[in-house]
């Protein structure tokens, strides 16, 4: 019996799914999701793959988060109006690229140009990086620079194989791609913020406030001096820790959770991660109530 033939999305979906990057349908011709909860539905899965591009030409959406990728948008100026603005307005600087360009040579670094690449339907270049581990970045834009955005987690991008106004987003160096280099990855961190909100125990004046107060700095400082690899682990001990004085009537829980989360967010946790990893802690902290004598 003959195979069916294959379109050229589903072909190239399917090359994704291989490469273990997880994808989903785009509506034919664009770059917007043709389905709800497109992050959590993307798939590596060539059956639920060939259900969806069999019924319909839609582009390949790739689902940056889930497949481990920081994808780095190089784009070009849409009109001649759109001209670099001041900081990058130097010779030579006309497109994301020249911008990236510039970035390498101030670092000391070269041009990532082995990893994967794909040019896109408008002129602009996807550089495909893997994400750093430990180390969850989210998209931005323009953070970089001038005509430079990221997709990293929550992210997408039109992969190769897809086509908007019939110009196709082609791959023009196929190799794995290079784990993002650390210099990037350092300016794509968010910026550390402030505690917002200073560290008050009642009662601080006597012994046992004094002893509270100092408890709760020290697990401050053990989130804020923890390696950029065990800062969700710093998290989690100090909240079950306090979680302890928490559930012993010492504390109160929600203080506790905003303490720890703008701690968090200084060494460049997101605040949805956070506070899931201070709510796991202090639900194990619970367990065992801890008071202090009077």
């Amino acid at each position: 019996m003959p195979q069916p033939v294959l379109s050229a999305q589903h072909k190239a979906a399917l090359d994704a799914a291989n490469r273990s990057w997880h994808v989903f349908p785009l509506i034919p011709g664009g770059k917007r999701p043709a389905v709800r909860n497109w992050e959590q539905r993307a798939t590596v899965d060539p059956d639920r793959i060939a259900r969806c591009w069999s019924s319909g030409p839609y582009n390949v959406g790739i689902a940056t988060g889930p497949s481990g990728l920081v994808v780095i948008d190089l784009d070009t100026p849409k009109s001649t109006d759109d001209v670099p603005p001041v900081g990058w307005a130097q010779p030579g600087i006309t497109n994301g690229a020249d911008v990236l360009a510039a970035l390498c040579e101030q670092h000391g670094w070269h041009y990532p140009c082995e990893t994967y690449v794909v040019a896109t339907w408008s002129g602009g270049t996807h550089l495909y990086f893997t994400a750093p581990a430990h180390t969850e970045l989210h998209n931005t834009r323009g953070k970089l620079g001038w005509k430079i955005d990221t997709r990293a987690a929550g992210g997408l991008v039109a992969g190769a194989g897809s086509a908007v106004e019939g110009r196709p987003y082609t791959v023009i160096h196929d190799a794995p791609p290079e784990v993002l280099p650390s210099w990037l990855t350092q300016l794509l961190l968010p910026a550390l913020l402030p505690l917002q909100k200073p560290v008050t125990v009642p009662l601080a004046t006597d012994r046992r406030g004094a002893y509270l107060k100092a408890a709760v700095d020290a697990e401050l400082e053990r989130v804020a001096k923890s390696p950029r690899d065990g800062h969700n682990n710093a998290l989690y001990l100090a909240a079950v820790a306090l979680g302890q004085l928490v559930a012993g009537g010492e504390l109160d829980a929600g203080e506790v959770t905003e303490w720890l989360t703008a701690a968090a967010l200084q060494v460049g946790q997101s605040d949805r991660e956070a506070r899931r990893t201070v709510a796991s802690g202090l639900g194990a902290g619970a367990k065992r109530p801890r008071t202090v004598a009077a």
